[in-house]
């Protein structure tokens, strides 16, 4: 991979922005538009920023650990690195789409790289009806949320709500309850990838409830439509046998 090819992009912690001047020092910095392989120096936070502000132009993103958990990234080694990313392993994911119908009539739309989550907003739990194609699987949940979660984000917030790991290679989506109270004993369900999941609030005077997609929130939504958008392909580099199937995998068996 040639020098010039590399675009670096930190966040703005002090660590990651010296790091990324000793980079651009020793390898060049090319800009976003020109260069081969975006760069993301952070954490797994800076990471989703990074591909969420990238997501059209198709460039991969090589992930460079200057944060806590450091996930979706590779260790920092200034040595080497236009090698360990020409022979990086590569994984492509594809975000959630969201709707959300808000209301007072309004329709906002965004994207999700890990997880769609819907969340209470009052002491009162929130009670969600629970569509998937069309056909009414729950006619009321109540409970302090639900997440609809990519493999990628599935070791994320969904695995803090005791949702299953996915395989990124297995074309699944999990429906995940967060706190749920009625019913109880429900843990969820494993979706094809394809699967068009609604969610209409019941009571939402009463009890409101938010949408977030990633990061970004809706409030006081009245239904909320999530499916997996495949015309949208993101591409993240990993180091020789330190794929994104392997943490994930392992992650499976970390005691």
């Amino acid at each position: 991979m040639n020098r010039e090819s590399l675009s670096f992009q930190a966040s703005g912690r002090p660590k990651a922005q010296a790091t990324a001047e000793e980079f651009r020092k020793r390898y060049g910095d090319a800009s976003v538009a020109e260069c081969d392989v975006i760069v993301a120096i952070g954490g797994d936070g800076f990471m989703l920023e990074t591909l969420r502000a990238n997501m059209m132009s198709g460039k991969p993103v090589y992930g460079v650990n200057c944060g806590t958990v450091g996930f979706l990234m590779n260790p920092y080694d200034l040595e080497g690195l236009a090698e360990r990313i020409a022979e990086a392993e590569a994984a492509v994911i594809h975000p959630l789409s969201m709707t959300a119908a808000t209301t007072d009539g309004r329709s906002e739309a965004a994207r999700a790289i890990n997880e769609v989550s819907l969340f209470r907003q009052t002491r009162y739990s929130a009670r969600l009806k629970i569509i998937v194609n069309g056909k009414t699987r729950m006619e009321s949940l109540t409970c302090d949320g639900v997440l609809v979660s990519t493999p990628a984000g599935s070791t994320a917030y969904n695995l803090s709500a005791h949702g299953p790991i996915l395989p990124i290679s297995s074309h699944l989506l999990a429906l995940t309850p967060i706190s749920a109270f009625r019913p109880r004993r429900w843990r969820g369900a494993l979706l094809s990838h394809d699967a068009h999941v609604r969610f209409e609030t019941l009571e939402p005077d009463l009890r409101p409830v938010s949408a977030v997609a990633d990061n970004l929130e809706v409030r006081f939504v009245s239904a909320v439509d999530v499916r997996e958008d495949r015309s949208i392909a993101m591409t993240l580099l990993f180091d020789k046998g330190q794929s994104l199937e392997e943490r994930v995998l392992s992650e499976q068996f970390d005691n």
